[in-house]
């Protein structure tokens, strides 16, 4: 234990509301602490979204926020928690509305980031801070909870249950023995995507060359769809356009089964790396760095580097680790033969080596590569 919490805890609170890829960051540090106070219970703060993505697993509660609710939603959660004894609350999350949710509970403990990474006044909502560590990933600031608690060791274990009708819808589409390749070429935030002709050529190079079942999946909004009907149009290979088309499960079952990702800084980038699926990331808006596909950095093309010196004059070292280069054309960077050599790259690492079965438990930050 740490001099900040002498005793396990028996009640932890978990708050961080979204979004699916932060989601997936938080879960394994949750299962680290679950395996260090195998008596305590964890409730988890979390949005309507993500609780429809995580609500199967069963020795987590989760309490869902709803932020179209207004008001009305801070009480519901106050409510729901309003008898309950709280040692320890994690406040992961610096966002105004996760602060205004932690204001409403009672705990001794209140758990946030340190002063510099504490945005939105986080800071003032928090009992007790993590230490400082500037340039971190995303998922090792995380850990950062674990460590100022005393628990060292890392367990990268997502276990995220999946219902039958999902495995099916999957099996159908990705059936065994049929390696393949999974497009999902929309970020929600569109200067981080990447353009249609690049993902065609690297959709074709797959089917042609690699022997890979090639299928096109995302979201329901008018911009996936056409991105996905361009990028159909343009290959040449056959290929499945899944866009609009899967619940969010029937797309975690699919990914599941795929044997490779490409994919921007996205949330299905971190969905993949909890499956253990190699992820070909396109990274020049935002650092790999800090935000690419935890198991994966390695296979990511990179050109945050570039973008920087290119629209802001400075080397990316030299930029504040939280900086994003989200300009238009700033993805156009990206060449089609640089995702082509990562995506053989990922394709040579041997199939379905996966952080879920090995259970990892290991000191310090994980190595950028599988």
């Amino acid at each position: 234990m740490s001099e900040l919490l002498p005793a396990p805890p028996r009640s932890v609170v978990v708050l961080k509301l979204s979004a699916l890829g932060d989601v997936c960051h938080t879960l394994p540090v949750v299962r680290t602490l679950q395996r260090a106070w195998p008596q305590a219970h964890f409730t988890w703060i979390i949005g309507r979204a993500e609780a429809g993505f995580l609500e199967r697993i069963q020795d987590i509660e989760f309490v869902e926020f709803d932020k179209r609710a207004g008001v009305a939603g801070y009480r519901a959660v106050r409510a729901a928690l309003r008898d309950r004894r709280i040692d320890l609350l994690l406040h992961m999350q610096f966002a105004w509305r996760a602060s205004l949710v932690a204001a409403t509970l009672r705990a001794p403990i209140k758990l946030g980031y340190d002063r510099e990474r504490a945005l939105d006044l986080q800071w003032l909502f928090t009992t007790d801070r993590i230490a400082p560590a500037p340039h971190e990933h995303v998922m090792d600031a995380l850990f950062g909870f674990a460590r100022r608690l005393g628990v060292e060791q890392r367990e990268y274990r997502w276990d995220i249950p999946l219902p039958e009708d999902a495995r099916q819808y999957a099996v159908r589409h990705i059936p065994d023995g049929q390696p393949a390749l999974i497009i999902s070429p929309c970020s929600s935030h569109v200067l981080r995507n990447w353009h249609a002709a690049g993902y065609a050529a690297v959709g074709d190079h797959a089917a042609g060359n690699l022997g890979l079942r090639v299928l096109i999946c995302g979201g329901r909004t008018a911009l996936e769809h056409r991105m996905g009907a361009e990028i159909a149009a343009r290959m040449r290979a056959p290929c499945t356009n899944l866009i609009g088309q899967d619940t969010l499960l029937e797309f975690y079952a699919t990914l599941a089964r795929a044997r490779v990702l490409v994919t921007p800084d996205s949330g299905p980038a971190h969905m993949a790396t909890s499956l253990g699926v190699p992820v070909v990331g396109l990274y020049a808006a935002t650092n790999p760095a800090r935000s690419g596909p935890f198991f994966s950095r390695d296979l990511c093309v990179d050109r945050f580097d570039a973008a920087a010196r290119r629209y802001l004059g400075r080397p990316a070292a030299e930029l504040p680790w939280r900086t994003k280069i989200e300009r238009p054309g700033v993805m156009n960077l990206i060449e089609p033969v640089e995702v082509i050599a990562q995506l053989e790259a990922a394709l040579s690492r041997p199939h379905g080596l996966n952080p879920q079965s090995r259970a990892v438990a290991v000191s310090g930050a994980a190595p950028s590569a599988r």
